[in-house]
């Protein structure tokens, strides 16, 4: 088994664990530092709590873009520039995985524009806007620092949910990028 604390400004775990965790500044707030260096320690640090907690995964970093001012999400996301949020979400990664045992999940993967309804939420769009917009900061995460895991968001992309996405979570996370890691749902 795998145990796994969500929470991208800081684990979000019971009280009932050993140890208080950190409130890390959200992701934009990171991402506005445009100092992945940092990003990088901040990363370590949470590796720190990570392990401390026995626990192997932190469902972080949010690589979703800010396309939407009502997304319920933003906090969690690093920026609306693809590049941006990329950069620093291989940073926070490669923080993270630069303590053995410990993983990342980068997500929403990807389109999440929004809180309500996600799982009927269909987000039609063409190739070049999914891939230069939507994708290129996962793409940028993965292959700077080769995440453990990948969460699939619950939206459709052009009538087919993302968890089911062949193209989405195959051909282009595995076979172009070439992720190594699981894909969860």
């Amino acid at each position: 088994s795998i145990m796994t604390a969500d929470g991208p400004a800081g684990l979000r775990i019971s009280g009932e664990c050993s140890m208080n965790t950190t409130a890390w500044p959200c992701a934009t707030l990171l991402a506005c530092t445009w100092n992945p260096a940092l990003v990088q320690q901040v990363g370590q640090a949470g590796a720190e709590e990570v392990k401390e907690n026995n626990l192997a995964v932190w469902l972080t970093p949010a690589v979703n873009i800010h396309r939407n001012p009502l997304c319920g999400r933003n906090f969690e996301y690093y920026s609306e520039d693809p590049y941006v949020a990329g950069t620093i979400a291989a940073a926070m990664t490669n923080g993270v995985q630069s303590n053995y045992g410990c993983g990342t999940t980068i997500k929403h993967f990807a389109c999440n524009n929004q809180e309500d309804n996600r799982m009927g939420s269909d987000s039609v769009i063409s190739e070049r806007t999914l891939r230069e917009v939507y994708l290129k900061g996962f793409e940028i995460a993965v292959r700077e620092s080769q995440p453990l895991s990948i969460m699939t968001s619950y939206n459709l992309i052009n009538g087919v949910h993302a968890a089911n996405n062949y193209d989405l979570c195959t051909e282009t996370a595995r076979n172009e990028w070439g992720f190594k890691g699981m894909i969860m749902t």
